[in-house]
């Protein structure tokens, strides 16, 4: 998993220039650096990375509360970085879709492992909720073809399975979805 584009936010430059020297090796590219969590989420609507690596304890806006406003805005991976042990800003990472941690100091060897696991989790979470928004979407359009099922059976007087076939032939005829037909049998109605 190489070739990420990552922003890098904490507010001590020796540890923004270890993690870029290692993101870099690692052949990923590091398009922002940020002091705060306010320049980070400044940096990440620019940038648009797939990772980035906040501290939880920054100046201005702590990494939490800069991670939710970047997953609002661009999702993308997230590890965070805590000299901390506090369970509960843990627990509100977790809540937030955190990805990944890595604990203070760092070797070498745990960040390819926390990368690779946060990628993967946030690409995981991303797939399903496109999922349940594909899944939205076929539900809405179920009802709307079951309520121009239901006009078309009590206007012509005919059976459900009738009313089905006759929006399916129209909307084949006409080259359109089922829900479009459906939405003009409703709004004629």
């Amino acid at each position: 998993m190489s070739n990420l584009a990552a922003l890098i936010a904490d507010d001590e430059p020796l540890t923004r220039t270890l993690l870029r020297a290692r993101l870099e090796r690692m052949g990923h590219r590091v398009v922002a650096e940020s002091a705060s969590g306010a320049q980070a989420v400044e940096a990440a609507i620019e940038h648009l990375p797939d990772l980035a690596i906040l501290d939880i304890q920054m100046p201005e806006m702590n990494g939490i509360e800069a991670a939710k406003q970047i997953m609002a805005q661009v999702p993308c991976a997230i590890v965070f970085l805590t000299g901390l042990t506090d369970a509960r800003l843990a627990e509100q990472a977790g809540d937030l879709g955190a990805c990944g941690f890595l604990m203070k100091p760092f070797r070498k060897e745990e960040m390819a492992p926390a990368i690779e696991v946060a990628v993967r989790r946030f690409r995981h979470m991303k797939s399903q909720e496109d999922e349940i928004a594909k899944l939205r979407v076929t539900l809405e359009s179920r009802k709307v073809v079951e309520r121009a099922k239901g006009l078309l059976m009590q206007r012509d007087s005919i059976s459900e399975d009738e009313a089905f076939k006759h929006i399916h032939h129209q909307a084949r005829h006409a080259n359109k979805t089922m829900r479009e037909i459906a939405e003009g049998i409703i709004s004629g109605a």
